[in-house]
């Protein structure tokens, strides 16, 4: 087999990028459209992020997150966030075992929802922070820890979590720093005319949609290991670090900050923000048959990485310059030539073999 010098597998990639596209042909037969959303879950999926998806009631965000287990041959757990949901409801608890025979009690560990592959956590706006937080430790050490012992989660482990954007009333918003360990925000939209037109005539009739499995658990962590070993140039990780950098007020000098981020920004993103741009492009250049990221990769997944780590101020809630707007600015006013201005203000272009 032939490969490149920064050891990727040409072969294995070749083989790895045709069964996505029969992945995505698979949930094409349940869910109708919403091709950038499949993208993105998938892009976050194999980069090892998580994800949130928010949007209105009824657009099958629930149905997408089992569809994609089911073709990734992963196990699935759905929780539905309540207000009265505790952590222990989450996370599982410890009960006392009688062993009838010698009359012996001892405490056992009873493994909560979050013990499996693909996580649904259904509307994590409707519960209280103290639950929110039980998934603090399981997302970031992809482990929980009861009555002081640790316990290991399965590999791969992926939270999606839905929120809806209407009906504020008692919903508890995320904190920031929850967000910030969810690697994409996708929006989910209304479908257009035709694709509502096939929703509805698919889930009013007779239909068998079965899918099949393409990807098991350990291809999924193979092609994780393939992503972190896509070349990036110093021009492309300055160009990300650039897009994130921007939105901070507090970098010296402050003066870097555009007047549009001065003006509506509160707080930016932080270096999470950088590792992710950088991540979810690698999986974007992977995916798309390239063996090296370049700037567009980075483009293509700012939106996502970056809407929920920007917060605004009042100022532009009241003029409806929202998270998206500043980035599609900063996307129209950094250079995205490979040769970009790196930090010692010298414009090189970067080559690399």
């Amino acid at each position: 087999m032939s490969s490149e010098p920064h050891g990727l597998d040409l072969a294995a990639v070749e083989r790895l990028v045709s069964r996505f596209h029969t992945l995505k042909k698979e949930i094409s037969k349940v869910i109708v459209g919403q091709e950038r959303v499949v993208d993105e879950l998938l892009l976050a999926i194999f980069a090892r992020g998580h994800c949130i998806l928010e949007g209105v009631p009824g657009l099958a965000k629930t149905l997408l997150v089992r569809t994609l287990a089911r073709c990734l041959r992963l196990d699935f757990s759905r929780i539905q966030f309540t207000p009265d949901l505790m952590p222990a409801d989450i996370t599982g608890t410890e009960v006392i075992h009688e062993d009838r025979a010698s009359g012996n009690r001892t405490f056992r560990f009873l493994k909560g929802p979050i013990f499996a592959n693909v996580i649904l956590a259904d509307e994590i706006n409707r519960t209280p922070p103290k639950t929110q937080a039980a998934l603090l430790e399981a997302m970031q050490e992809r482990q929980v820890t009861v009555g002081g012992q640790r316990h290991v989660l399965p590999d791969p482990f992926f939270v999606l979590a839905t929120q809806n954007p209407i009906e504020q009333e008692g919903t508890y918003p995320l904190p920031e720093a929850q967000q910030d360990r969810f690697m994409f925000k996708i929006y989910v939209k209304y479908p257009t005319w035709q694709e509502e037109m096939d929703v509805v005539r698919q889930t009013t009739e007779e239909n068998d949609s079965a899918v099949e499995p393409i990807f098991g658990g350990d291809e999924i962590q193979a092609l994780q290991g393939i992503v972190r070993r896509v070349p990036v140039s110093d021009a492309v990780l300055a160009y990300a670090l650039k897009l994130a950098r921007q939105t901070r007020l507090e970098e010296a000098p402050a003066a870097d900050a555009p007047e549009f981020v001065r003006e509506y920004v509160a707080w930016g993103a932080g270096p999470r923000a950088c590792q992710y741009l950088i991540l979810g492009a690698k999986a974007k250049a992977l995916l798309s048959g390239r063996h090296h990221v370049a700037v567009e990769d980075v483009r293509s997944v700012a939106h996502a990485v970056l809407r929920h780590r920007i917060l605004t101020n009042f100022h532009a809630e009241a003029r409806g310059f929202g998270p998206d707007k500043i980035i599609d600015r900063l996307l129209e006013i950094t250079p995205a030539e490979e040769g970009a201005i790196l930090p010692d203000g010298q414009l090189r272009k970067i080559l690399r073999s």
